[in-house]
């Protein structure tokens, strides 16, 4: 095998064991949670600002998160997820899709390393696609989005009361806010 070969097997190899830990948890499932019904991709596109979520390693210490939804022709949704850490921006690139069989529902698939895809679950939607909340195939995984760079506080308090309900851990939300100047 050439130096080159090995190379793409050991980078291949360190991918799968990496995200074998990334979707492997003890981790209640949020199987019992059902995504939105009559969810309308073109109306979720836009710009979503982060209200609170529960840390992950991709987005620790990062503040001013928000993810960008660009409806394609093929259907597909291209993403951009951009925050600021140390001061830098930091982006990432990703595309999602509509589970097989699910059209219609907030059930999604995205990915920022095809050809992997990771469960993205619209679980809550505002009836004016103001407010969403989103989770994965886990209750690690809780993201408050906001049209709004900053969410009345009294809607957030209700949004992450439902999230409770929900059996997520919200005593250890993040809220990674927005400069009051932006």
């Amino acid at each position: 095998m050439s130096k080159k070969n090995w190379f793409r097997a050991g980078i291949s190899a360190v991918l799968t064991v990496w995200l074998a830990g990334c979707f492997g948890s003890s981790a209640p499932s949020t199987a019992d949670l059902a995504a939105v019904k009559e969810f309308d991709p073109a109306r979720y596109c836009g710009v979503w600002y982060e209200a609170a979520r529960l840390p992950h390693s991709f987005e620790r210490g990062m503040t001013e998160v928000s993810a960008h939804y660009t409806l394609q022709s093929d259907g597909r949704i291209s993403v951009l997820n951009r925050g600021i850490r140390d001061g830098e921006v930091r982006e990432a690139h990703g595309v999602a899709r509509t589970v097989l069989g699910r059209e219609g529902t907030g059930e999604l698939e995205v990915s920022f390393f095809r050809p992997f895809y990771g469960k993205y679950r619209v679980i809550r939607l505002a009836p004016d696609y103001s407010v969403a909340m989103v989770t994965s195939g886990n209750r690690n995984y809780l993201w408050i989005l906001s049209r709004a760079r900053q969410l009345d506080p009294a809607v957030l308090e209700a949004w992450v009361k439902t999230a409770a309900e929900l059996g997520f851990d919200v005593s250890r939300l993040e809220y990674p806010a927005f400069a009051s100047s932006r």
